[in-house]
């Protein structure tokens, strides 16, 4: 087989048609029409010269031939995406990169402390950061656009090395005045009998309380969906909901906005965010710094509990 013949251009867009399942959405992704996207496929089946994707009414799946393409392509576009953002480190000057994505949960808790820490300790590093779903934020590292992410625990994560980034305890959050202010704790199975503000229905978070409502036999009432922790938490100020936070991110408001935090009894409270990696060994400095500043953390977290 001629390896010249094949098109990094096409693989890229291969995954992405892969990932999202459509067609239309890698496309889009690329910003070239539908009808080109579907001829650079059907090039790619034809220097294959077999079949990759099972086309339906529902949108493309990867065939077993496909699948295994899809694994290397991935690897492929990974490095090409890292070979690309080592030359732009080289044309900028930077002399290190850290490029981080991490869920809502981590940006409204533990996150920003963190960084601030690191860049204190590393000034010479640039913090490339994205505000992003757990899911996406898998993808990224999976394809090279990030070398690290900080996501849900209930994320798959397969092909992924990964370690506790942080834990912390789920809270409820209710308006100044609520009914439900002057109990602590409260039944969780209690909190479902109002409407929720939550973060959008893929979100790691929205899926732990959603799948809790589910065994408690009641349904989630959404009645907002917010890109932020501030966001949720101005919806609840402003009566439209109660919402479940990390503790961490809840108390950076309650006091601003007037919030009450309520302790919640019949749901796992405990919230784990991972911090998900290619491969530790082929990590760049900036990225193992970081790294190691968490497990450090962790340790002297795990010390001091022991201690006490």
């Amino acid at each position: 087989m001629n390896l010249n013949r094949f098109d990094l251009a096409s693989l890229r867009l291969y995954v992405a048609v892969v990932d999202a399942g459509s067609l239309t959405a890698g496309a889009d992704r690329f910003g070239i029409s539908l009808a080109a996207a579907s001829k650079r496929m059907a090039e790619l089946e034809q220097h294959c010269g077999m079949a990759l994707l099972q086309r339906s009414q529902r949108g493309v799946t990867a065939t077993p031939n496909g699948q295994t393409l899809h694994r290397h392509a991935i690897e492929l576009v990974a490095r090409l995406e890292q070979l690309a953002l080592a030359i732009e480190d080289l044309h900028t000057g930077t002399t290190g990169h850290l490029r981080l994505w991490a869920n809502p949960s981590a940006f409204g808790g533990f996150l920003p402390r963190l960084l601030a820490d690191y860049a204190a300790n590393h000034p010479e590093v640039k913090i490339d950061l994205e505000d992003a779903l757990s899911e996406d934020a898998v993808r990224a590292v999976a394809t090279g656009a990030a070398e690290l992410a900080i996501i849900g625990d209930n994320v798959p994560s397969e092909g992924l090395q990964t370690l506790v980034a942080d834990v912390d305890r789920l809270v409820l959050m209710v308006p100044a005045g609520h009914p439900l202010a002057a109990q602590d704790p409260i039944a969780f199975a209690q909190a479902l009998e109002h409407d929720f503000v939550t973060l959008a229905r893929s979100a790691s978070l929205t899926r732990v309380i959603s799948t809790a409502a589910e065994a408690a036999g009641r349904p989630l009432r959404i009645r907002v969906q917010a890109r932020s922790f501030d966001a949720m938490c101005r919806m609840v100020a402003a009566g439209l909901g109660l919402a479940i936070l990390p503790r961490t991110g809840a108390s950076l408001y309650a006091d601003a906005l007037g919030l009450g935090v309520i302790e919640l009894d019949g749901l796992e409270v405990k919230r784990r965010l991972l911090l998900a990696m290619r491969d530790r060994a082929s990590l760049s400095r900036a990225a193992l710094a970081l790294v190691e500043m968490i497990e450090a953390q962790a340790q002297a977290q795990a010390q001091a509990q022991t201690q006490a």
